[in-house]
């Protein structure tokens, strides 16, 4: 009984932490999982090249699925391998849930409505504890892929649209983690009236500047350094911000530019393609 499955990165548009409602769009790193499921009881999984890292999510997730068809009981060995740095604001939990599910699913011969397989893996991020909200946009943009408006309090896909494939994504990822278990919800919730700006931009498809609003934001609360993203606008970036709590930066740019500005900016980017595709 084994199965696999695969799940993308995304970046931040409004992150939905300090108003509830958030925006967010794919970006193709992978994150691909297999399991193998057992009659042992017992969970064994494996973070390739992170073996540190706490793997209660990708457990509960499988837990989740097994209860879902009535096969609590079953053990299961787990691997996991990503493209996506991990507490970076890349939504590499989000991706890890919806890879570790879709690969359950397959593993028992079962399927489930797309909706409720990505709803499934934000409430085991909220138990796990490596969300806030369940980060139901991030979640939704892993696996649907383009651009997505969400209302995370109530797992509500408010709209969905293609993003611009002219684009691509580069990424300025530090060697620091940010864990959710730490945030300064005092100054989040200060701030939630420029949340909400954010937002009403982005669901006029003012996308570019809601996300500059959003990461300034975000940059300032969690003391980020936001000189690349300064620098990366005055050398002709489309738009850039502070990705989910950060401190990743992601910066979009005009598909030919991208190399040139990547150069300019002088710094260890990664270069990614944007994701619109529904693997559901």
């Amino acid at each position: 009984m084994r199965g696999s499955g695969v799940a993308r990165s995304a970046g931040t548009v409004v992150n939905a932490i300090a108003a509830g409602r958030g925006c967010a769009f794919g970006i193709d790193l992978r994150t691909e999982a297999d399991v193998e499921l057992n009659e042992s009881g017992k969970f064994e999984v494996t973070i390739e090249g992170s073996p540190g890292e706490d793997s209660t999510l990708v457990r509960l997730c499988v837990e989740r699925v097994l209860k879902e068809f009535g096969r609590e009981g079953m053990g299961a060995k787990v691997t996991t391998r990503s493209q996506i740095p991990i507490s970076k604001g890349l939504k590499s939990s989000s991706a890890a849930a919806n890879a570790v599910i879709k690969a359950t699913l397959r593993a028992i011969g079962e399927d489930m409505q797309v909706m409720d397989a990505i709803r499934l893996g934000c409430e085991c991020a909220i138990q796990a504890k490596v969300s806030v909200t369940g980060a139901y946009d991030d979640a939704c943009a892993s696996l649907l892929g383009g651009i997505v408006l969400t209302d995370n309090l109530h797992f509500d896909l408010m709209d969905r649209e293609p993003m611009d494939e002219t684009l691509a994504a580069l990424i300025y990822a530090p060697d620091y983690q940010v864990r959710k278990t730490a945030l300064p919800m005092e100054k989040i919730k200060a701030n939630r009236d420029l949340a909400e700006l954010a937002f009403i931009l982005a669901s006029q498809k003012q996308y570019g500047i809601a996300m500059k609003l959003n990461g300034m934001m975000w940059a300032s609360i969690m003391g980020a350094d936001a000189s690349v993203m300064h620098e990366a606008l005055a050398k002709g970036a489309v738009t850039a911000g502070l990705s989910g709590t950060g401190p990743a930066i992601v910066i979009l740019a005009e598909k030919g530019r991208a190399e040139d500005l990547r150069s300019a900016l002088g710094r260890d980017l990664i270069m990614a393609d944007i994701y619109n595709c529904n693997e559901g």
